[in-house]
């Protein structure tokens, strides 16, 4: 497996952004386009709090806010919302100036309800994925905490969730060197979306335009209509 420089690393949330659709991590990571609507300023508020770069201890439990992450394996760097390191008797890691062992636990914060996608799981995933490359310890498990429902939702990241990760990562790295960005595909994902406006995607029929060409070049007249 290729290892990435510093300098190739790409953050994490675009994974999350290509999860959820290819043609918006290309816009925005690639052209540069971003907007707001009301569901990614209700975002930033939920996450003010915990992309604060603090530490909190209670008993067998720390609480790290904001801790930046890397893994060279991935290509990927980021910022943890929260992650809880939970004493455990064995199979964790080590901290600086705290005895005995700890188990860490990534936690993501979102604004609204669990989606239907794996976008959220996704990257919570590779989330851990990082830390047990910085930490050469297991993770098993996170927890996605929901503004709408003011519950987490725990996740396990299992085999197929961790090769998906993979497989994002490397596609991922594959459309930022080629530098393409694929045609938009309207669906119900785009409803909620803040890059309608400059996406278009309601506007778009890519099955119908590959009808055209196909016309156009195996018969003598095409109709336009």
């Amino acid at each position: 497996m290729p290892l990435y420089s510093e300098d190739e690393l790409l953050p994490i949330s675009a994974l999350q952004h290509l999860a959820y659709c290819p043609r918006q991590y290309t816009l925005i990571h690639l052209e540069q386009i971003w907007a707001d609507n009301r569901y990614t300023a209700e975002g930033n508020l939920l996450h003010a709090k915990a992309d604060t770069e603090t530490r909190e201890v209670r008993g067998e439990r720390i609480t790290a806010r904001g801790l930046r992450l890397h893994s060279f394996s991935l290509g990927l760097s980021g910022i943890a919302d929260v992650v809880e390191f939970l004493q455990c008797g064995a199979g964790g890691c080590q901290l600086p100036g705290r005895p005995g062992c700890w188990q860490p636990l990534p936690v993501e914060y979102k604004r609204g309800r669990p989606k239907k996608s794996d976008c959220d799981r996704v990257q919570l995933c590779a989330q851990a994925l990082c830390l047990e490359e910085m930490l050469d310890v297991t993770i098993e498990k996170g927890a996605l905490f929901y503004g709408k429902t003011r519950h987490r939702k725990e996740v396990h990241f299992d085999g197929k969730l961790r090769e998906r990760v993979q497989s994002l990562a490397d596609e991922l790295h594959r459309l930022w060197k080629a530098g393409y960005t694929p045609p938009p595909e309207y669906g119900e994902k785009c409803r909620h979306c803040s890059l309608q406006s400059h996406c278009l995607p309601q506007l778009s029929d890519h099955a119908k335009v590959e009808k055209y060409l196909h016309l156009a070049f195996n018969s003598d007249e095409v109709d336009l209509l």
